[in-house]
Parts: C-alpha cells; structure tokens; sequence
C-alpha cells in the first residue's frame, strides 16, 4: 500500500479559518475542495432548484392530475436501502400531499429479478393501479415500460442509474444522468430524485391554489429517510447531497424521525441523539439491506412506514436478525470466495487485471458484499456469481461486482457486450458497482472478457493500492472534544472521512479475539490506544500508519484512541 497526502489549498484553508472555521477542519474541507465558507451553508434555501432537474415539471403535472382525478398510485421500488427508502419518502410524501390511495410493490430479488419487468408490469395492473411510478429504477426499464403502457398504465420513471443506449418510453422519466438533463448533483440517489419529484409536484399543487405557501405539507420530515438513503447508496456527497444528508442528521438528532427509524438506532445499539453518516452506512442501512437480501424488502418498506412504535420495534428487530443471518451467510461465503480468488494465481505473483468467482453454493442476495470484500482485500475489480434461484432460470448466474478507481464497471460491462454479443443477457449500474446475469455456461467467457478489459485499461499505477490521508496529526488536536466535532460533520463517498498518516513508534500489541490487533502506541512522543481491525499481522517497531480519530470507553472515561486503516508497505 502506498500512503498519499491530500493537498492542502493554503489560500481556501486561511479564507474558511478567517470565517470561522476550527483550523482543523479547515484544513479537512479544503483539501476535500472546499474553496469558500459559503460552500458549508447547508441552509435548505441553498440545495439545488427542482426545475432544473429535466422532467420534474412534466413528473408533477402527471402527479397533480392523478391526484385531482383520486386515480391509484403504486410506487415500483428496488430492493436495497436507497429504494426502500425511497419506496418511503414516495409514499409518505404523496400521501402528504393528498393523493388518496398510494400502493407500492417491490420485487423479489430471487424469483423477479430487478427492475421493471414485464410480469411486474402486470402485476400492477392486477392491482387496479392507474400510474405506475418506479422509484430507484426503470431507466433501463424499456420491455417493463412497454408492457405497462400495452396494459394501459401510465408510468413515471424517478432513477438515477446509468441509462443505456435505448430510454423507455415512459411518459416522463426523472433521472439526472438521462440525456439532455442539466441538474448539477449527477450523484443524486433514488430516494434524492424521489424527494426533488414532490417538491415540484408540491409547487405544482401551490399554483392550482391546492395550499398556500403558508397552509403546504412540510416535506423536511422526510429528510431522514433521505439522509438514509443517500448515505447506505455510497453516492458522491457532493455539496448538494451533504446539504441534504446535513438536514437529515440534524433532524435526527433532534427527535424528529420516523418511527421505524428511531426502533433501527436501537435495534443496532446506536444512539439517534448523536447520529452520525457512519450509522446509515454500517448500521442502519445493512440491517434494512438485509430485508432485500435474503428475505422481503417490504418488511425493510413497512418499518420505514409505520408510525406505531411498537410495531416498528417489532420489525426492527425482525431486520436485525436478519442481518445477523446475513453476517453468517457472509463469513462462509467470503472464506470459499477468497479461497478461489487466491487460487488464480501463484503466492508471491499479483493477481489477474480482473477476479470472477463462482460457487454453486453461494447465495446470490451476500454476492455484492462479498465482492467489495474480495475488492478490498485484493485491490482489483471484483465480479461474485451465484446460482439464480428463480424458477426455469437455474442455469442463470447472478453477479455483483465492485471497482477500484479509475476503472468504470458498468462501461466495462458495455464493451464485453460489444464484444461478445449474447454473453451478458443483462446488466446495469455505476463506475464503482454493477450487476449482470449470464448463462452458467458463459462464465468462463466472460471471465477472460472481464480480464482483457482490464488488462487494457489498467496500468501499474491504478493497481496500485493508495490511501489518500490528510498527512500528521497535530498533537494539539488529539483531544476528545475534536473526536466528537469531526464525527458531527458529514462525511462519505468522495468527502473522505478525516485519515491521518505519519511515523508512529509501536510500544505492545496483542491479538484480540484472534482477529483484531490492539496496539500501544506513542504519538510524537505521547502514548495512545490503538486498535487495527481485522488486522492480525504484527507490526514493527516503527511504522507509518494511516488511522483515525475515535473515542474508547473505559469505567466511564472518554480517551483518544487511533483506528488504524492501513500501514505502508508493499
């Protein structure tokens, strides 16, 4: 691993001290490309303006009508957190602002598959819908959105995914990434996109003299579930999505969350109070990812739902041991794949350009953690297949794959289909993560067309292993008091969390519960706490780490302790 330093701006670091900024976090945001003060205004006065997201108008005609002509609603959700949530914001919110019979269906992982389909488009139909709305789905939709049409159902796409080469024909399509859309925040998640829908069709209703602009549904109680849903997406924060992410939290902590949200805190022994982005990405959003995973997502929709806090307890702690069943799945999986991947090649050799690996016994709703996983741990894009369980498609594969920077997998995936028409019956999703079903019989195909993809785009220096840091840590900012200020920020994908990186002297270690590495350390000179996770290998007696800021609690004492996330070194 190869240890960097972000470069620090010194003009933009002095301009966001001089307007009051702690010298610290200054230092953070500007090496994260924050030039001005104003950049940190996370007013909601300062997010981004519905019309400029193309489509949102012609979205929030179509709602306004369905809802003056009382005509049902049903909400098409994905599976993981960000359409679960998403799933939530849509139907709250519609509700909200008056439409009298909102339903939503999501389908099942295994016997569905994702997206609009076309027997799902009949199964909204069978359901007595009139308007069929997909939310974190249905751009690559175009059989789905036909069939619905053919069966007379009026459909609007809100996604943010990819599109391909060919748009449905949906009535309208929200999605900032379609062609000819110029919303800045290209990194919106679905439920972003979903929550910018109502706040056009809520202007929309305001000028049919529906409500006042004093009298109008207040929509910021859904900002939790935004927060949410944007953090366990792994989106890009940028500034507009912090901004909504910001709200979000500052609700949150304030006691104004939705039911189901509040029971999750508790389920996963974590605090509402003082909430955090590393709680939706590691708490929160696993346990309701789980639901799509291995069970129902709707049990993941329904505790987004439910006012009842009992009920929401309920299936709270449903989710949970879920998730728990989940982590085991997990472990074996994640031993068998790293075994396969390893036998790729020689110990001491590097490994392939690129790793696919399959078991017949692997679980097809773990294989996308699985592969992040894999990906991590070798540093190279990553693709795990299992055996479709759905009925007369046994002899499909379902994969998930994860990237490093700079190589884009779903335009990866776009050119081994050029390549090799007929391999990959579909796929879709971003530079850092994609899915694809294939014939079990293609996979070896595949496997080298993945490779040979890789071989040519990658050079030694993007397979490298690099962690950018934020360079030293002054011995000042060692302080508990700093640990809960950067925690309180909004950090995430692409506004890196704080890591620091210098020499440090290694005083003990020893093994804890034969997986993690807990460390004495001395900090320029004074000792620290340490701990590495899932780290079992010693380490020298000097070594420049790479770690965080965090906070361990000892008989009631609050200390500094070190979160190493990775040493230099080959």
């Amino acid at each position: 691993m190869k240890i960097t330093v972000r470069e620090i701006p010194p003009r933009a670091a002095w301009a966001l001290e001089q307007a009051g900024v702690h010298p610290l976090l200054a230092q953070l945001y500007a090496a994260r490309g924050v030039l001005a003060h104003d950049e940190l205004d996370d007013a909601l006065g300062r997010l981004l303006l519905p019309s400029a997201l193309k489509g949102a108008q012609a979205a929030a005609t179509l709602l306004a009508d369905s809802i003056a002509a009382k005509r049902r609603i049903c909400i098409v959700a994905d599976y993981d957190c960000d359409g679960a949530t998403a799933c939530a914001v849509g139907v709250r919110g519609l509700r909200l602002l008056g439409a009298p019979d909102v339903a939503y269906l999501v389908p099942d992982r295994v016997v569905d598959g994702y997206g609009l389909t076309p027997p799902i488009a009949q199964r909204v139909k069978d359901s007595g819908a009139d308007l069929l709305l997909t939310v974190d789905n249905g751009i690559a939709s175009v059989e789905g959105v036909a069939k619905a049409q053919a069966l007379g159902l009026q459909v609007l796409v809100t996604d943010h995914h990819l599109p391909g080469a060919v748009l449905p024909q949906a009535e309208v399509i929200v999605n900032p990434n379609q062609p000819g859309c110029d919303f800045p925040s290209k990194s919106i998640a679905g439920v972003g996109v979903m929550f910018y829908v109502l706040l056009a069709l809520r202007a929309e209703l305001r000028a049919r003299n529906a409500f006042t602009a004093a009298q109008q549904p207040k929509l910021d109680a859904l900002l939790p579930l935004v927060a949410l849903g944007t953090v366990a997406d792994v989106v890009k924060l940028d500034a507009n999505n912090r901004r909504l992410v910001a709200q979000g939290l500052r609700r949150i902590r304030a006691g104004a969350l939705p039911a189901g949200m509040a029971a999750l805190f508790t389920a996963a022994g974590r605090r509402a109070a003082s909430a955090t982005t590393f709680d939706f990405g590691f708490a929160l959003g696993p346990r309701i990812n789980a639901a799509g995973r291995l069970a129902d997502m709707t049990l993941g929709i329904e505790c987004l739902l439910t006012d009842d806090a009992g009920r929401a307890a309920e299936l709270a702690g449903m989710l949970d041991g879920i998730n728990r069943e989940r982590r085991e799945i997990e472990g074996g999986m994640r031993e068998q794949a790293m075994l396969i991947a390893e036998s790729l090649f020689e110990e001491g050799d590097e490994p392939p350009p690129a790793i696919c690996v399959f078991d017949p016994d692997f679980h097809e709703g773990v294989v996308g953690i699985v592969a992040s996983r894999l990906k991590d741990k070798l540093h190279r894009p990553t693709f795990v297949f299992a055996s479709s369980q759905a009925p007369g498609k046994e002899h499909e594969l379902k994969g998930s794959g994860r990237s490093i920077p700079g190589f884009h997998l779903r335009d990866a995936l776009d050119l081994v289909a050029k390549r090799h028409p007929g391999v990959l019956l579909r796929f879709g999703g971003h530079a850092m993560a994609a899915g694809c079903t294939i014939n079990e019989e293609q996979f070896e195909v595949f496997e080298e067309a993945l490779a040979q993809v890789a071989q040519e785009w990658l050079d030694a220096a993007t397979l490298t292993r690099r962690l950018a840091t934020d360079g030293p840590l002054n011995p000042e900012y060692r302080r508990i008091d700093l640990v809960d200020t950067l925690h309180h920020e909004v950090w995430g994908q692409g506004f890196a969390p704080p890591v620091f990186s210098e020499e440090i002297e290694v005083v003990s270690q020893r093994l804890v519960g034969e997986k993690h590495l807990a460390l004495k350390l001395k900090h320029q000179g004074q000792p620290v706490d340490g701990m590495w996770f899932g780290h079992t290998e010693m380490l020298p007696p000097r070594v420049r780490l790479a770690f965080r800021l965090d906070a361990d609690e000892w008989q009631g004492q609050r200390r500094v302790r070190f979160l190493v996330e990775g040493m230099e070194g080959p």
